[in-house]
């Protein structure tokens, strides 16, 4: 019932705001000019990225990302409202880092709890508020262009890849299955070097 409620709060707010005009920076690291281009797909609630984040990454960041030989771009799936309003967060700075991305998925476990999405977005703001980022979360969670572009990643990721969860991985324009692997991730990569 919550994922019904959420698709078609999703579907509202992009009826809403597909009039206007974006301009958030998706989130990526490594050589632009890169020959392996990896997108992720990803909500901030999600339990498997945040194991992605905390046991692959680094290896892919260290083997590919780290040696120019891979670019990785960080597009939003969520899977609810408060991976919704984290993503907000994740986009705020509106300067293509990932720095805010990996904490909150580092620090999961300590805003993702609660009865209701406001018990979460309270943590989620405490937390953010504590670390000091440099920004005003509540203007964050209300920026509609941050919105719109977070809406759009996800329409986006259903109507060109067919994405149905997270995470799920896109290297080359292809989907790869099983980013928890990465023995496998990195015996595809290297055949694409």
């Amino acid at each position: 019932m919550k994922k019904i409620l959420f698709g078609l709060s999703i579907l509202f707010l992009v009826i809403g705001y597909a009039k206007s005009e974006i301009k958030v920076n998706s989130i990526y690291e490594g050589n632009f000019e890169a020959k392996i281009s990896i997108i992720v797909y990803e909500s901030l609630t999600c339990g498997h990225c945040a194991t992605f984040h905390k046991n692959i990454y680094p290896k892919l960041k260290k083997d590919f990302i780290d040696k120019g030989l891979a670019k990785i771009e960080f597009r939003n799936f969520p899977l609810d409202m408060a991976a919704f309003n984290a993503s907000k967060i994740a986009h705020c700075k509106n300067d293509s880092k990932s720095d805010i991305l990996h904490f909150l998925f580092s620090e999961q476990e300590q805003w993702v709890r609660g009865e209701t999405v406001k018990d979460i977005n309270e943590n989620l703001k405490k937390l953010v508020i504590k670390q000091n980022f440099g920004i005003d979360y509540d203007k964050c969670i209300n920026n509609k262009n941050i919105e719109d572009y977070i809406l759009n990643d996800r329409i986006n990721a259903v109507k060109k890849y067919d994405i149905k969860g997270t995470p799920t991985l896109i290297i080359n324009d292809k989907k790869f299955e099983n980013p928890q692997n990465y023995k496998k991730l990195k015996k595809s990569l290297e055949k694409l070097i």
